[in-house]
């Protein structure tokens, strides 16, 4: 699923735990936790930890994460992986996976250990095609490559076509949030960051921003919908009632990236937004793909 993940990935981090991304020599079904991880800076909101809390392991994200691979192809690749792949058409031939599997270990940019971005995998993984299943017959054993292209060099991809491309793979990415890469013009439209609203008093009215997580309209509700939302500092939950929803359905159903106005509320704990206004923003996410595009540091740190 997409919260899941971002959920353990945020945790990890705030906790000061290095995250590792899925990768074909690395990554088992599940996620793993290795050896030699240096300590990472815990965030502000649990320094009361600094000193008592020390990991020297990081997780690894596992090949579950992968959308469209299947655990059969997943648990194949890692049975048969030795001490490693050296190329892509290496993992095609001895983990047995079709063009098709591979091709999709690359949209997930699993192949960094090899020293391969996500272009120049795919760009490998399309190439194996034209020989088809030639160099899995007995004939071929031990023959090394049939045919070597020459070299292409591709154009670099953009850290946020990187960031969607690894959404749409994975749901998640971490070499950026997408929402890092909108601050400035959000700040712009005074919009608050998530991590602020817990500085507000109940009943403080505010413009939040973020992806679209979760959408709920329970039976029970009487019509009224549950939405979570993050940007690159959290989540927050935000309650949409009836009437609301009606003036603003198309937004409420179909945005991806949504600007909500409304009224701080605290409940045993736990922040609420109360919606009084929504805005479909997802053409914001067209920006991503633009070269330019760069991501601000959260919150409290610079570089």
């Amino acid at each position: 699923g997409f919260y899941a993940p971002a959920q353990l990935i945020r945790d990890a981090r705030e906790h000061g735990v290095e995250v590792r991304e899925v990768d074909i020599n690395h990554s088992d079904w599940d996620c793993t936790l290795e050896e030699g991880a240096a300590p990472r800076p815990v965030e502000m909101a649990h320094q009361q930890l600094v000193g008592t809390m020390l990991s020297s392991h990081a997780v690894r994200l596992g090949l579950r994460h992968v959308k469209g691979l299947a655990q059969a192809d997943a648990e194949r690749l890692v049975a048969r992986r030795g001490r490693g792949y050296d190329s892509v058409r290496d993992l095609w031939l001895r983990a047995g996976l079709n063009r098709a599997a591979v091709e999709t270990l690359a949209e997930a940019d699993a192949f960094r250990s090899l020293g391969l971005g996500r272009r120049d995998a795919l760009w490998a993984a399309r190439a194996l095609d034209p020989l088809g299943a030639a160099e899995r017959l007995p004939l071929f054993e031990g023959a090394g490559e049939l045919q070597r292209e020459a070299e292409v060099a591709l154009p670099p991809m953009p850290l946020g076509e990187q960031v969607i491309a690894d959404y749409q793979s994975l749901s998640f990415s971490l070499k950026a949030h997408p929402m890092s890469f909108l601050r400035t013009a959000l700040d712009r439209r005074r919009v608050t960051r998530h991590r602020d609203l817990a500085r507000l008093r109940s009943g403080a009215r505010v413009t939040v921003a973020g992806l679209v997580l979760v959408r709920q309209r329970p039976g029970t509700a009487k019509g009224v919908v549950f939405e979570t939302l993050e940007d690159e500092t959290g989540v927050i939950n935000v309650i949409v009632w009836a009437t609301i929803f009606e003036r603003y359905r198309r937004a409420v159903i179909a945005g991806r990236l949504l600007r909500v106005t409304g009224r701080v509320e605290r409940q045993a704990g736990v922040i609420h937004l109360v919606a009084e206004c929504i805005e479909d923003i997802s053409e914001m996410l067209d920006r991503l793909a633009e070269p330019e595009a760069a991501p601000l540091p959260p919150a409290g740190e610079s570089g």
